[in-house]
């Protein structure tokens, strides 16, 4: 492969006459965006970018020197103006007389917020000091994959001065923070004409005193390692070249599909994880090569990979020559432990005495032969980003050890980030997760207007949903609405027929591929009938048992398969319809085959109950709003039953209703919240009718 996707240059985005109408903050936030549009130049959320501007005191109204820099947190490419702290360069400076050596730079955080400007309450970063002791104007510090593999290479220094020369200077390796950035200051000093430098195991710093010329340059020496690389590197087989074939496009899905779930459950004993899976050429590359188990052991060098992706990942058990799925997944429940005892074990040689307790022991990576690379984390973006992450991490080992010999970060070292005293109080001050965090919800009629309505209530709570349909369109309009509202991360599609064994095994093998398992089942699939029992066919008959019985039944089994496999509990909702409790006029089949679905839940409920599977029933009636099977012939049938037209028909209902209310999807939509939620975590085996009141369908 090319080395860090240099068959294509990095493009210099710069728009001379669009930039110089902005103001100097803009223009910072205008380089910053187009720095982290591409992934070459720097990961999500790692680095950040610096502006020195003058402003004018809110307090004095004098010229002052203000630095503005991204903030805590936050990605550069996608960072607005409010995404920046804003600092007085004086005081900044003259923390300098305050600082007490290394053992105390920790404290030098605290001094920050003192130095604010403008009450700006975009908290400073701990990279602030390395930007505000650096004497240019401007000051780009990125997370190229191609200089982080001269920077954790075993000659990191000598290769730095080989391909830039004097213009590049090197640092060691040094935890970001106050002291790190007095060692910048004092290699600007020594090095006036530097346009940057290399940190060791880390990443680069370039700055200019003009923002368009900083952009320039950070591109052209990211350029100039990327150039290098190529030449050193092409043609060559990247980690000791291949040992293994992979499995095709298919069976290595498919084998993800199997794999994830069990994983899944085997690490959600402290929260719902989600998984994501990733079997990109860069990936299957690394997985398939000879030295992959080697260089995965020795961890990730830069920090910001570090963090996202623990220790090291763990190498699954699979020979794709000899593809057993069966065999990894007896086996995968002591590769978990073995690798909880590792992590435990790393914990104890490492921590201090005011270490933060031992978080999480489980790995985040998965490492598959011929099949590629699982990730999981509490939320799905984490986990889609700790993969990104982790690809950064492999370019670098490729790189690394192609030139010189790739070496982590020192175990104390990386510890030392992993349980930092500052990064601790940054996960403390992260919201409580939703009440449906990490959770994974399919729903079976998705398209729809209570499927719809019930998907946005869960992704509301924080889950993950795979909206189920056989209407294509409607799906990707639905699909399309909610991703845009809740991130396209948690939001997937598949088309199903409940009736078809095949096309439901499918739907289940996508959602394990997508997000790891699954945790909610919302049965909702449905169709509406109406003819006097002389006229109804035995076609008729069995379409409403084949998708309002047998699709109930299919859907469910295919959960309770993954159920157990996750072996961490469950909830299925059944939507049914007061019709199953009620009987109605020329409705025979639909009413026979609602009530054979409540019936189905009850069995259910038994059968669960013993694994932590909770199965309840929602009983609509008369939902008109956004419902797909109140369009056409069934609305006309019910229409003439009941002898009003259709405009009338809505006010019916609602007029017949005890409580004299319209039932909307919204409605159906909070009680399966409810019933799929903890708050109903001693609730099953039970029915909740939401018909505004029939005394007809009352359950006693």
């Amino acid at each position: 492969m090319t080395a860090f996707g240099a068959s294509q240059n990095l493009e210099n985005k710069w728009d001379a006459a669009h930039a110089e109408k902005m103001s100097e903050p803009e223009r910072l936030l205008y380089r910053s965006n187009l720095l982290g549009s591409d992934k070459r130049i720097t990961n999500y959320g790692g680095g950040n970018t610096s502006a020195k501007v003058m402003e004018v005191d809110p307090l004095t109204g004098e010229a002052v020197e203000v630095l503005w820099v991204k903030g805590s947190g936050g990605d550069v490419g996608s960072i607005k103006m409010d995404g920046f702290s804003t600092l007085y360069m004086d005081k900044l400076n003259a923390l300098r007389g305050l600082y007490r050596g290394v053992a105390f730079e920790d404290e030098m955080v605290g001094y920050l917020p003192h130095c604010t400007f403008n009450l700006n309450p975009r908290a400073a970063s701990i990279d602030t000091p390395l930007h505000a002791y650096v004497p240019a104007k401007h000051v780009d510090h990125m997370h190229p994959d191609a200089i982080i593999a001269i920077a954790a290479a075993k000659d990191s220094k000598a290769l730095t001065q080989e391909i830039f020369g004097d213009s590049i200077g090197w640092l060691p390796w040094k935890r970001p923070g106050y002291e790190l950035g007095l060692w910048l200051s004092e290699f600007c000093a020594e090095n006036p004409d530097a346009k940057g430098v290399v940190l060791e195991s880390h990443g680069l710093f370039t700055w200019a005193d003009d923002a368009q010329e900083c952009y320039a340059l950070t591109l052209e020496v990211i350029q100039t390692a990327m150039d290098w690389f190529s030449g050193k590197t092409d043609g060559r087989p990247a980690f000791g070249g291949a040992v293994h074939q992979s499995l095709d496009a298919k069976e290595r899905r498919a084998t993800a599909a199997r794999l994830m779930p069990a994983i899944r459950g085997m690490v959600s004993g402290r929260q719902h994880m989600v998984g994501h899976f990733t079997d990109s050429d860069t990936v299957l590359e690394f997985v398939n090569a000879k030295d992959m188990a080697r260089l995965a052991a020795l961890g990730t060098s830069c920090p910001d990979h570090f963090l996202r992706t623990k220790i090291c990942p763990l190498v699954v058990d699979f020979d794709p020559a000899k593809p057993d799925v069966e065999a990894t997944l007896a086996g995968l429940a002591d590769a978990v432990a073995l690798y909880r005892e590792g992590y435990t074990a790393y914990y104890d040689r490492c921590k201090r005495d005011d270490s933060p307790a031992i978080r999480d022991p489980n790995a985040v990576v998965y490492l598959i032969p011929g099949v590629g690379m699982m990730t999981f984390a509490r939320d799905k973006a984490t986990a889609r980003i700790s993969g990104e992450f982790y690809v950064n991490a492999i370019n670098v080992m490729r790189g690394a050890d192609a030139v010189s010999e790739y070496r982590g970060l020192p175990e104390q070292e990386a510890f030392d980030i992993e349980y930092w005293l500052l990064e601790e109080a940054k996960l403390q001050r992260m919201p409580a997760p939703k009440s449906m965090a990490g959770r994974v919800a399919i729903v079976t009629g998705g398209a729809g207007g209570i499927g719809a309505a019930t998907a946005e209530r869960y992704l509301r709570e924080g889950a993950c949903v795979m909206l189920a349909d056989i209407d294509d369109a409607a799906l990707s309009e639905t699909a399309e609405t909610l991703a845009a509202r809740y991130s396209a991360d948690v939001v997937r599609t598949v088309n199903m027929n409940v009736t078809s064994e095949d096309a439901v095994g499918s739907a289940y093998s996508d959602v394990a591929a997508e997000f790891g398992g699954v945790d909610i089942l919302v049965s909702n699939a449905g169709i509406a009938s109406s003819a006097p029992i002389e006229d109804t066919t035995l076609d008729l008959w069995n379409k409403n048992m084949a998708i309002l019985s047998t699709g109930y039944f299919l859907v469910s089994r295919e959960a309770f398969k993954l159920f157990k496999l996750q072996n961490m509990g469950g909830a299925v909702v059944f939507v049914a319809s007061k019709n199953g409790l009620a009987a109605s006029p020329n409705a025979a089949a639909y009413c026979t085959a609602k009530a054979s679905e409540i019936h189905l839940a009850r069995c259910l409920a038994l059968e669960g109950a013993p694994m932590g599977v909770r199965v309840n029933v929602v009983n609509p009636d008369a939902v008109l709003k956004g419902s797909k099977i109140w369009q056409g012939e069934w609305l006309d049938q019910r229409a003439g039953t009941y002898g009003t037209d259709k405009d009338g028909l809505e006010a019916m209902y609602r007029d017949r209703s005890m409580l004299k209310l319209s039932v909307l999807p919204e409605d159906i939509a909070e009680a399966a919240y409810f019933l799929a939620s903890d708050r109903s975590a001693k609730s099953t085996g039970n029915i909740i009718n939401v018909d505004a009141g029939n005394v007809q369908a009352f359950t006693r």
